[in-house]
């Protein structure tokens, strides 16, 4: 069975990755699927689509100065990410922005993060070319990380 990784960046402007370790350069990226909200239907159907063996979303909280109306509709965008991996068997992991971000050698610099998924993955740099591309882009670099910065440092 080939590996597959799921990288999810949540919220309505997010996006999803599916990662091939076995085929470095190939990611297929998807922006969060979206009907009125984050859409866990649409989720679970990419889920289908590309059968990922594991997963990592980015663990998401409120945000100062963050309305209340926001800051439940991520909420709810989150647990619908949560809920479709869950329902479908994906094993997944949760990792803070901060963390991820510091052992890729980023900031919160949404561009340098584009900017980094054109390098790892050229053959579909296109699709991190606009600056909404912004959550495909850290959708990719998540499941990146979950593979080369998660298990490299579990294996040692």
């Amino acid at each position: 069975m080939t590996r597959c990784v799921m990288g999810v960046d949540p919220g309505a402007t997010g996006g999803v990755a599916f990662y091939y370790p076995d085929a470095p350069g190939r990611v297929a990226v998807h922006d969060m699927p979206f009907a009125g909200g984050v859409s866990g239907g649409g989720v679970g159907d990419l889920i289908r689509q590309y059968g990922p063996t594991d997963a990592i979303v980015e663990l998401v909280s409120a945000m100062p100065g963050q309305g209340v109306s926001s800051t439940f509709k991520f909420g709810l965008a989150a647990g619908a990410i949560h809920g479709a991996l869950g329902a479908l068997g994906i094993p997944y992991h949760l990792v803070t922005p901060g963390k991820w971000k510091r052992r890729m050698g980023l900031t919160s610099d949404k561009d340098a993060s584009r900017a980094m998924a054109c390098r790892l993955f050229p053959q579909v740099a296109s699709s991190f070319a606009r600056k909404k591309d912004d959550g495909r882009a850290e959708a990719a670099l998540l499941a990146y990380y979950r593979v080369h910065q998660m298990d490299e440092r579990n294996a040692a």
